[in-house]
Formats: structure tokens, C-alpha cells, sequence
């Protein structure tokens, strides 16, 4: 092997070192951006079902006053 083949192997190996120090930051980053994104939805997810349970009993309520005022209604009409 001479010099020039030599200086070339050890170019292309610094070379291929430091894209795969960029690689790995790469996929690092897409984990950690992948677990905010999950992160994120459960958040929202849960947020609407505690939405839910609060808002729950004027629900009922609302149903039970609609449902009157519909027999209500149905009364009047006969």
C-alpha cells in the first residue's frame, strides 16, 4: 500500500466516522421526537376525557330538561 492509497483510507474513514456521529444524532433526535409526539397525544387524549367527566352532570341535566320540555310539548299538542 503506498502513501496516497494510505492518506485516501484514512480520509474516507474520518470521513465515514463523522457520518456516523451525524447518523446517530439524527436518530437520536427522532426518538426523542417521537416520544414527545406520543407524549403530547396522551396528553390531549386524557385532557378530553377529563373534559368529559367534568361536563358530564350538566350533560345529564341538559337531557333531562330536553326531555321534558319534549313531553311537554307532545302534551300540548294532543
Amino acid at each position: 500500500m503506498n502513501s496516497e492509497e494510505r492518506e485516501l483510507l484514512e480520509r474516507t474513514l474520518k470521513i465515514s466516522e463523522e457520518n456516523n456521529k451525524i447518523l446517530k444524532g439524527i436518530r437520536r433526535s427522532n426518538r426523542l421526537a417521537t416520544g414527545f409526539k406520543v407524549f403530547y397525544w396522551l396528553v390531549i387524549i386524557g385532557l378530553g376525557f377529563g373534559a368529559y367527566y367534568l361536563i358530564e352532570p350538566y350533560v345529564k341535566e341538559f337531557r333531562s330538561v330536553y326531555s321534558q320540555f319534549i313531553n311537554i310539548i307532545n302534551h300540548l299538542g294532543k
